[in-house]
């Protein structure tokens, strides 16, 4: 497996040659007010420290349960007060030497710059306490689909796992929803990442952007298990939800976002329950990891993992059935948006090698967009993580326009002068941009409080074992 060191070498080169990057006096500057230019030093630079040592140790769960104690230690040391300043020292992160080599290390660093809204104590807090309101995972759908689409929308489909009720109550739509009455916006279907629920991975980026516009309504899942349990299982979620809110909105096709695992477990819908394509126009693919990452342990610290975790090494057996019998080819028509520079979950994801990059064998159309290949040299084509591009203009560029026309979106048709000229998203403010950087705080807070990890994958289902 790929070291993340040596990507992260790789990447702090690409730092200080790209253009629309952070110049190096601006970088520099941001770890001075780190407290850690010069090596670690400053309040923080202990636990950052620490949780950077932290590795394989084999005694089950050590390394998870100090890397809780050091973040706890942690607070901020620094406000960002635009989204340039917040753009300066989450890149300062990853140009310092030593740069983080496990995700926990990473969130120390995001928590003392100011990049989240949260911090492990409020994280814990949220995550232990029962979900509600637009993070509920127990919401009141009442409207009944007809004709009914459980136990299968299609003699075709793959049966279900989960129950009927249990399937309906992660959906929230919001009170605002118009069940598809004529002049609505289409419905967009939001599927969170890994470490997630639906509202906390868009809560900065694509429900205000979609939310009272005239491009699609958004709906979105909170599964339970926060995307952490099996993907097969997450993935009944996103089929059940693609065929029901089709159904209460008078039969409307539906659009889906996804974000990180949120797409692979779409394309598992897609792939094993195949009344769903038919009720889809668009799928906006936000750095997917349809081939898996080869940064999956740098989750791990050597130990149990979450099992979706684990079937999203790029090796995997579930990765590898997924892909198995045209998967790793689009089923409806497909938007993949991905970050070549810097990518810290998800690698490889550069050109056609990227692991976000689909194929086109049924012709139904795909684009496969790397922002810093579109808008080279530009804001828009500059330095974005893997969560951040949720807020890159040039992936809300694509998916309008995916919206807006028949098939996916396509680069040629925009303007692309105008669009990389920005790097956040317009609409998108320097809050929007910290509640999606809480996406990556909330992931790893959740990873190390799991209950249920394992040390191999779960079985593939008997559905899919022939496939």
């Amino acid at each position: 497996m790929k070291s993340f060191v040596l990507i992260s070498a790789f990447t702090g080169a690409l730092i200080q040659h790209t253009v629309a990057a952070p110049t190096p006096t601006q970088i520099e500057a941001g770890l001075d007010g780190r407290g850690v230019a010069g090596g670690f030093l400053g309040v923080v630079g202990t636990a950052i420290s620490n949780l950077s040592n932290l590795g394989p140790s084999g005694t089950g769960t050590a390394n998870y349960n100090s890397a809780l104690s050091y973040l706890k230690t942690i607070t901020p040391t620094a406000t960002p007060t635009s989204p340039q300043q917040a753009l300066v020292a989450l890149s300062s992160i990853y140009e310092a030497s030593p740069t983080p080599n496990n995700l926990y290390a990473a969130i120390g660093e995001y928590i003392a710059a100011g990049l989240t809204t949260t911090n492990l104590t409020t994280a814990l807090s949220a995550l232990e306490a029962s979900p509600s309101g637009p993070n509920s995972e127990t919401n009141s759908n009442s409207k009944n689909p007809s004709p009914p689409i459980y136990p299968k929308a299609n003699s075709t489909d793959a049966p279900y796992d989960l129950p009927e009720a249990r399937l309906r109550a992660a959906i929230h739509t919001p009170f605002t929803f118009q069940y598809g009455k004529a002049g609505a916006p289409q419905p967009v279907i939001l599927v969170p990442g890994t470490g997630n629920t639906g509202y906390l991975t868009f809560r900065g980026s694509y429900i205000p952007l979609l939310t009272g516009s005239a491009l699609g309504e958004p709906v979105w899942l909170n599964i339970p298990g926060y995307l952490l349990n099996d993907a097969q299982t997450n993935a009944e979620y996103v089929a059940y939800a693609i065929n029901y809110i089709s159904a209460i909105s008078a039969h409307r096709q539906v659009a889906v976002f996804g974000w990180s695992q949120g797409n692979i477990d779409t394309q598992w819908a897609f792939k094993y329950w195949p009344s769903t394509r038919s009720k889809v126009t668009d799928h906006v693919a936000f750095s997917p990891d349809y081939h898996g990452t080869v940064l999956a342990n740098f989750l791990a610290l050597g130990e149990p993992q979450p099992p979706s975790v684990l079937q999203q090494e790029y090796t995997s057996t579930f990765i590898s059935t997924l892909r198995r019998g045209g998967g790793d080819s689009a089923y409806v028509p497909t938007t993949t948006v991905y970050s070549g520079f810097l990518d810290e979950v998800v690698e490889p994801q550069q050109g056609s090698g990227a692991s976000a990059f689909l194929g086109d064998a049924r012709g139904v159309g795909v684009t496969n967009n790397e922002v810093q290949t579109i808008c080279a040299g530009q804001p828009a084509g500059g330095f974005f993580t893997h969560e951040g591009v949720l807020y890159n203009a040039l992936g809300y560029a694509l998916a309008v326009d995916a919206l807006s026309h028949a098939g996916p979106g396509q680069a040629s048709r925009l303007d692309l002068a105008s669009v990389c000229a920005s790097y956040l998203t317009p609409g998108l403010d320097l809050n929007d941009f910290l509640l999606t950087e809480d996406s990556i705080a909330i992931a790893g807070v959740a990873i190390l409080v799991y209950p249920g990890k394992v040390v191999a994958e779960p079985a593939i289902k008997s559905y899919a074992v022939s496939s």
